[in-house]
């Protein structure tokens, strides 16, 4: 990213038509909207079909919530999306993955540590970055334990959030209040 400042600053509330408030209000978490949803706010109506997509598959998927925190972290980590990672090192911290664990992300599938299909999870997501294309042999490891819905949540988790780390970077969507970026 270019510059710190915000690109696209997050809409002030007192700029919240009737439209924005109703989509804005269904996003808070603890009382509050994040940036990036105030920043998107800027349109509404991609804001309010984009929702529908990722809710899916943030809340709706058929990973389990630490598999599809892997798969976010390390799209996070491999798009630099500092506030990507941020926000999804809380969330995996309250799903039960350890600080130790969210580190061990930041060095890939080859880290030791790794239970072995969580090692094929991370080498998945680094394929899709790589070569946007899982690889035969990630792919058989997939499918030795996960259904066709499942495949292709993960691919959809990967995307969603290599799409989302675009927006965040490019817009200079600033961390939220509270929320610690990369790992120093």
């Amino acid at each position: 990213m270019a510059s710190k400042a915000p690109r696209i600053a997050p809409l002030p509330s007192a700029q919240w038509d009737a439209e924005v408030k109703e989509i804005l209000q269904a996003t808070q978490m603890g009382g509050r909207v994040l940036n990036i949803f105030q920043t998107l706010a800027h349109h509404p109506k991609l804001l309010k079909r984009w929702l529908v997509f990722g809710n899916h598959v943030l809340i709706k998927s058929t990973l389990s919530p630490r598999e599809r925190e892997l798969l976010i972290l390390r799209t996070g980590w491999n798009c630099g999306s500092e506030y990507e990672w941020g926000q999804h090192a809380s969330i995996a911290k309250q799903i039960g993955l350890t600080a130790a664990e969210i580190e061990r992300v930041t060095h890939g599938p080859d880290a030791s540590g790794w239970d072995p299909f969580e090692a094929v999870l991370l080498r998945a997501a680094d394929e899709l970055h790589r070569d946007s294309c899982i690889g035969d042999a990630t792919w058989a490891a997939l499918a030795a334990r996960y259904n066709t819905q499942q495949l292709m949540d993960v691919v959809f988790t990967v995307g969603q959030y290599t799409l989302v780390s675009m927006a965040l970077r490019s817009f200079g969507v600033p961390l939220d209040e509270g929320v610690a970026g990369f790992p120093r």
